[in-house]
């Protein structure tokens, strides 16, 4: 129960800046812990077009806009800008938010899978409270030890900001991030262009979304 209840706290900025009788995104009323910490990539196509890098964490799903996306060479540092807790339920998220809507436009899953924290790393919470986690991926297209690190943070006045980086490992490749236009979901191999042309297609009240 205690966790259910911590689950909810850290959604209210979530959910205080969405309308779930407009949006199909997940309201995330009950989390749903699985047997292994889940993450997942997401591109949105909003003001910018970005990836959503989500960790699985105490009921929610950490998250932080990476607008190159992650690389797989060790010597690129990605920026990476924490945004609000999402749901558990928000890893399989796909469709279109509506315009007008917080985060109004098309979203598609571009990797998923499940993570480890490296040895020293364990307690997930308490390495991104310190400022440093090191992780390992085992994704459909991102696999291998990764590393978050907060450069800049409130305490000097600005809005907090962290780096994602590829750890040399022998998944390391000079792989970069795809294009976002051309990217295809993990889950049903849709374009964002598709996934919004499904949408339109469907029309007011469709089903679109997934």
């Amino acid at each position: 129960m205690a966790a259910q209840d911590s689950a909810r706290d850290a959604l209210t900025a979530y959910r205080g800046k969405r309308h779930f009788d407009r949006t199909s995104e997940p309201s995330g009323t009950e989390p749903e812990p699985g047997d292994r910490l889940r993450f997942v990539v997401q591109i949105h196509d909003a003001t910018t077009t970005h990836f959503d890098f989500r960790l699985e964490a105490d009921g929610v799903l950490k998250s932080w806009s990476v607008p190159k996306g992650p690389s797989g060479d060790p010597h690129e540092k990605r920026l990476a800008m924490p945004t609000e807790d999402h749901p558990l339920d928000y890893r399989t998220f796909e469709g279109v938010i509506p315009a007008g809507e917080y985060g109004g436009g098309p979203v598609i899953v571009w990797d998923e899978g499940t993570y480890e924290p490296l040895p020293g790393f364990e307690d997930v919470t308490r390495a991104l409270a310190k400022g440093h986690l090191s992780f390992r991926l085992r994704g459909t297209k991102l696999r291998g030890s990764y590393a978050l690190t907060r450069f800049r943070g409130d305490d000097d006045g600005r809005r907090e900001a962290w780096l994602l980086v590829k750890k040399k490992d022998d998944r390391a490749a000079l792989d970069d991030a795809p294009d976002p236009a051309r990217a295809r979901s993990a889950r049903s191999r849709r374009t964002l262009g598709q996934v919004l042309a499904e949408e339109d297609a469907a029309g007011p009240g469709g089903k679109a979304a997934r």
